[in-house]
């Protein structure tokens, strides 16, 4: 424990550290191998921590890397407190800890409250009879007097989300996975015991937690039916469209308000640490309003994310602003934290289709936002979807619903690090998922010098972010779409920032802020204003103009 509040003390200094942060997500299996097995590893992390820090990244987030049988890769847990073998040891992480807080890297790891695998000691001793110490730690269920499940809730992955268990002659449930049953969050023990989770990893030093599914903790303690939802509220942004999931209003398989007090608990567990947390928000109707009842006031959770910027429909000057009036309205005091991509979805180069100067709008505009910021790998290399053959897939998501969903193998490739290699630079071995060819143009060792690049962009406009803390940590006003550029204003302690950035590929001209502003966006390609206060933004341009009182 020592050790975590100590470091905990060294950066006690900027306690909000988490407000406005840009943190890169690192799927482990893809990120850098080098035992040569063909899968990601710690020590592969650690190896390459110089590229994520030279980004300028505040943080790391980086996926499930605990035991598990690797049924949904990770996201089933066998042992909340030990490392994989396939990913290396404690002390590979434990390494990896100081060598990223050297870099002046946070380290966030995805906790998995919500469900376990089914081969965790836990499962198996609480599914072995009715009577046993945890006999209560999931949620088990009667059938109804004809045999079938105990009520209507559906599986994400397709399917009822009970499964049938001889031993115990009951139902449990699983919102994913048949192979990752929910742990029982109405059971005192089994909060107990997660928390007590938490406190071992926050004393090995990490410095906070990707909280998977957040909001899928507790279940209707009834287990009452979920209603039919209808087909105009209906999207696929949470399951795809060909699942019957989106066909139910998710009322009582998640969302409960029990969650609001066992979120004040862990971050009671959190604050002696200095430590913060993002949710994952996964609801198709509510996540703004759950973000929303998740971060607001000061004893819940630091930052959530729900999924508007990661559907697959084209993020327009128009969507940009609806999202932030919904957002304001359900919660002005919560804080959201954006992403374009990540490990379950489409990545938003191909989604919505993007070329390179679109690629570095969407970057200039996301760094401008209120709100922290996630990365994920490749995404400043402009990585785009990767199409992979049936017989090359691993996700049984995508085994699943093939070949309508494709599932999320595509987005899950190896990164690629050098060019001259035909596994990128990823692995000695055969790469537990192909690398596509196309990517290996867009190699760090390609692209990394280009001064005139995509990640010198990035990098860019990160900094820009760190140099105005109105960017990061401030107020944002007068957020209007005209036509198809999207305009706001950040201010914080008597710096204003002016932004504007045109998502559409005609030119536009819009009324600038007036006199007295000056030019900060032109390290990004950005438009200046004119002496008569025309802002004339070409296809994919932005405008960056900053004032201080």
């Amino acid at each position: 424990m020592a050790r975590g509040l100590a470091k905990a003390a060294q950066l006690a200094g900027d306690r909000d550290w988490w407000r406005g942060a840009v943190i890169y997500q690192i799927y482990p299996r893809s990120f850098q191998d080098t035992n040569g097995d063909g899968i990601g590893d710690l020590k592969g992390i650690t190896q390459r921590l110089d590229h994520v820090a030279g980004l300028g990244a505040d943080a790391v987030w980086i996926s499930p890397f605990f035991t598990s049988p690797m049924k949904d890769y990770g996201y089933d847990v066998a042992d909340y407190r030990d490392v994989d073998p396939m990913f290396g040891t404690l002390a590979d992480f434990d390494a990896l800890v100081v060598r990223a807080h050297d870099l002046g890297l946070r380290v966030m790891i995805d906790l998995v409250l919500s469900h376990s695998s089914d081969q965790h000691p836990w499962f198996i001793e609480s599914r072995a009879d009715r009577g046993n110490p945890r006999a209560d730690w999931y949620v088990w269920a009667d059938p109804k007097p004809d045999g079938t499940p105990p009520n209507n809730w559906l599986s994400i992955f397709g399917g009822s989300a009970w499964t049938w268990d001889a031993r115990r002659m009951q139902y449990y449930l699983h919102n994913f996975l048949a192979s990752q049953p929910d742990l029982d969050f109405h059971c005192p023990a089994v909060q107990a015991e997660l928390l007590d989770t938490a406190r071992f990893w926050l004393d090995r030093g990490v410095d906070g937690f990707r909280l998977d599914t957040i909001n899928f903790y507790f279940a209707d303690k009834l287990l009452r039916d979920n209603p039919p939802l209808p087909a105009e509220r209906r999207n696929d942004s949470i399951a795809p469209a060909v699942n019957p999931y989106n066909w139910q209003e998710h009322i009582h398989s998640k969302n409960q308000p029990e969650n609001i007090d066992f979120l004040r608990k862990l971050r009671a567990v959190m604050e002696p640490y200095g430590a913060a947390a993002v949710g994952e928000v996964g609801d198709a109707q509510r996540g703004l309003e759950i973000m929303g009842q998740y971060t607001s006031g000061g004893d819940l959770m630091q930052m959530c994310y729900a999924f508007e910027f990661l559907s697959k429909d084209r993020l327009t000057a128009a969507r940009v602003a609806e999202t932030f009036a919904r957002l304001n309205a359900a919660a002005p005091e919560g804080w959201p934290c954006w992403a374009f991509s990540n490990h379950d979805v489409m990545r938003h180069a191909s989604r919505w289709g993007l070329s390179g100067a679109e690629i570095r709008a969407y970057a200039t505009l996301l760094m401008c936002l209120r709100g922290s910021v996630c990365l994920y790998q490749g995404e400043e290399l402009g990585l785009t979807e990767a199409d992979l053959a049936f017989e090359d897939l691993q996700d049984p998501y995508g085994i699943e619903f093939w070949p309508e969903f494709k599932g999320r193998d595509g987005c899950r490739t190896p990164m690629v690090w050098s060019r001259d290699n035909r596994n990128g630079g990823f692995s000695e071995g055969k790469p537990w998922l192909p690398v596509p060819a196309e990517h290996l143009e867009k190699a760090v060792s390609a692209v990394g010098a280009d001064p005139d690049g995509l990640i010198a962009h990035y990098r860019r406009v990160i900094a820009l972010r760190h140099a105005h803390p109105a960017l990061s940590k401030g107020a944002q006003e007068d957020m209007v779409a005209e036509g198809g550029v999207i305009r706001l204003v950040r201010r914080h302690e008597g710096e204003a920032i002016f932004v504007a950035v045109n998502l559409a590929g005609t030119p536009a001209k819009i009324a600038g802020p007036g006199a007295g502003w000056l030019d900060i966006g032109a390290a990004l390609g950005g438009a200046g204003q004119s002496g008569d206060g025309v802002v004339a933004l070409a296809p994919w341009q932005s405008c960056l103009l900053r004032r201080t009182t």
